[in-house]
């Protein structure tokens, strides 16, 4: 058995599919059904384009519901059961708060107190009127963003494709979430570097994996520094501002929408991420704010 790689692009990340096949020819059907899985998913969701399933939701905010299909009928389920479990830390409409926060911007700038308090006033998934048909944001200006989960919920479909086009050993790696398709061939797990949050291009830790996913949240995709202090993008709904008690989280865990979605609760839960993790029955690493690993998955090299 070889082990075929494809690197491709989507939803803004490099990924690269790595499938485990005697027949090549098998192997490129599954690559190609499974990334015009991935694209299928960034058209119909993405907040980018015009006619996405997102763009018309947010469009018609203020106004009458819009139709919706069963697969993302799912998704706001499952956005639905993230916001209860976090205590409504994990919000699908907290991307408005974009808006105030521009992570490119030189030199940087924090938003101002009234643009941030605007923007907070318009997060509320409790409000939004939903059913498995339509959904309506009651307030103009609200927005869903399902870039929380998307990526995720890609990786996993992607693995269902591969599994459909009889590919038992692959490797999903979707702009850093991976999940895996059984173990490699000859039954060694998988292992998965976990990326140092200071250093580009450097492992802190390792875990292996047979089977399931590890997906990491953290301060170094998207930030800026201002008077020693780093802002990073993953932002508390209720006060607008950036978590800052870990450096990344990663959490390994059945399908890979699980452990995006846990890491990212358990980044904005700050000090009480670990019996939050530890509750979910997932294994996790977090890099604390000083550097220091911990959690029960850590190989440390």
């Amino acid at each position: 058995m070889s082990l075929h790689r494809f690197p491709f692009r989507a939803m803004a990340s490099a990924h690269e599919l790595q499938l485990g096949a005697d027949d090549g020819a098998r192997a490129h059907r599954a690559a190609e059904a499974a990334i015009a899985d991935v694209l299928r998913i960034e058209a119909k969701y993405s907040r980018y384009r015009d006619d996405s399933v997102t763009t018309a939701i947010n469009r018609a905010a203020g106004g009458s519901p819009v139709a919706i299909d069963a697969e993302t009928a799912a998704l706001l389920r499952y956005a639905d059961q993230c916001y209860r479990l976090s205590g409504g830390l994990f919000d699908i409409t907290s991307g408005v708060l974009r808006r105030v926060w521009d992570f490119k911007r030189t030199p940087p700038r924090l938003p101002a107190a009234d643009a941030l308090a605007a923007a907070t006033a318009l997060i509320g998934w409790d409000t939004v009127e939903w059913d498995d048909c339509a959904l309506r944001l009651p307030r103009a200006g609200m927005e869903i963003d399902f870039g929380g989960i998307g990526k995720e919920y890609a990786a996993d479909r992607v693995a269902t494709v591969c599994v459909e086009h009889g590919i038992a050993h692959a490797l999903v790696n979707l702009g850093g979430d991976v999940r895996a398709v059984g173990p490699q061939e000859h039954g060694a797990p998988w292992r998965i570097g976990i990326r140092d949050p200071r250093r580009d291009g450097a492992a802190i830790a390792e875990v292996d994996v047979a089977g399931g996913a590890v997906a990491t949240s953290g301060d170094y995709e998207r930030f800026f520094e201002l008077a020693g202090r780093r802002y990073c993008h993953v932002l508390n709904p209720r006060t607008g501002m950036p978590a800052a008690h870990w450096q990344s989280i990663s959490v390994v865990a059945p399908l890979a929408v699980v452990a995006g979605s846990c890491a990212t609760i358990a980044m904005l839960l700050e000090a009480d991420a670990a019996a939050f993790l530890d509750a979910q029955g997932v294994s996790w690493i977090g890099v604390d704010a000083k550097g220091a690993l911990c959690g029960p998955a850590v190989r440390q090299r």
